[in-house]
Parts: C-alpha cells; structure tokens; sequence
C-alpha cells in the first residue's frame, strides 16, 4: 500500500497539475460549448481512463519502452494530431438528422476524450517524469502504488475538467441554438490542440 505520508504530498500536487490548464481542459472545453455538459462530463471521464491507462502502463514498464523509442513517439504523436484534425472537420459538418432530430454528439464524447489522452505522448513523458517520484518500492507492490496515484490523478482530472466543460456549456446556451459559432469555436480548439501536438517535442 501507499505510505499515508507519501499519499498526503500526492495528492495537492496531484491537484495543482489537474488545475494548470493544458490539452485536456481544452478539450473539454470544446466539448462543453458545442455539445453542453454532458459531453463535457463524458469527455472528461473518457481523458481520466485514458489517464489511468498511461499510469498503469508506466507502472508495467511499457511506458518507458514507448518514451525510450523515437518511431513510436512520433506514431503516437501523429495519430493524435491526425484525430484532432478529423475531430475539428466533423464540428463544422452539419449534424446528421434522424427522424428524433439531431444526433447528440454527447455520446461520442467518452471515446474521444479517451483517445485524445492516449494519442498524446506528452502524457506518458509526464506520468514517467512525476509519479515514480513517489513510488516506494519498499512499501509493496509497485503496480499497485501506480495504480493508486493514478486514480487520484485520475478523480481529480474529472471533475476539474468536466466542471470546465458545464461552465462552458453554460455559455454555449447563451448563444443562439444551432448557431455556427459553436461549430467554429469547436473547431478552432481541436485544430490548436493538433497544432500543439504537432510541434510537440520529444525532450
């Protein structure tokens, strides 16, 4: 098990990262002001999975095999761009109609949010960089103790980030329903956070 100390130094500095603002929030962000908070709230628990996948595999090993190949990082790094790019040409598409009416994009939203988070290789350089920092491996089992820091990680994401999204939501309402800024400002986030990707650099 974790050390109750250890635990304690964790978490507020579990919760300073969740506050900096960076892709993740972004993301939900977007997702909140197209589609309101429920893609918000699905959005973020998609980002904290994909969190806790990169945890658990840092915690395996395979992270480090991942960080330590440059192909596989650039892979990686270009599938995500790629994605955000696709994500920011389906928000400026018109909304598929249905004899119920519109489509709600809010059910896709888990899955993007999750594979936002795992097409981003910047996480996996941070997740190996700052939890093994409070691994003690004397404590017990090490795939255990990765485990917990990333669920805290984890909890803490999704609220923050989804609470971003509902506030972003709640000025999406604001503007005219259908209105093609929503659409406009989707797609400009998801483009910028390809942009970021792509000029991402490895060290």
């Amino acid at each position: 098990m974790v050390d109750p100390i250890v635990l304690l130094a964790f978490i507020p500095a579990a919760l300073a990262l969740n506050l900096t603002p960076g892709a993740d929030m972004m993301f939900c962000l977007g997702q909140g002001v197209r589609a309101g908070p429920k893609a918000a709230w699905l959005a973020s628990a998609g980002i904290a999975t994909g969190g806790m996948i990169h945890v658990l595999m840092a915690g395996l090993g395979l992270s480090a095999v991942v960080a330590s190949v440059p192909w596989a990082f650039d892979l990686i790094r270009w599938i995500g761009v790629g994605y955000l790019l696709w994500l920011a040409w389906r928000a400026l598409r018109p909304t598929p109609q249905s004899e119920t009416g519109p489509v709600p994009p809010a059910r896709q939203a888990f899955r993007a949010g999750l594979l936002v988070n795992l097409t981003n290789p910047k996480v996996i350089l941070f997740v190996l960089a700052f939890v093994p920092q409070f691994v003690v491996p004397a404590a017990g089992s090490v795939l255990l103790q990765f485990a917990i820091f990333g669920a805290v990680i984890g909890v803490g994401g999704f609220v923050i980030n989804g609470l971003v999204g509902v506030f972003a939501g709640s000025l999406g309402q604001r503007l005219a329903k259908g209105s093609r800024v929503l659409d406009w400002i989707t797609a400009g986030i998801f483009t910028a956070l390809a942009a970021r990707l792509a000029l991402l650099e490895k060290a």
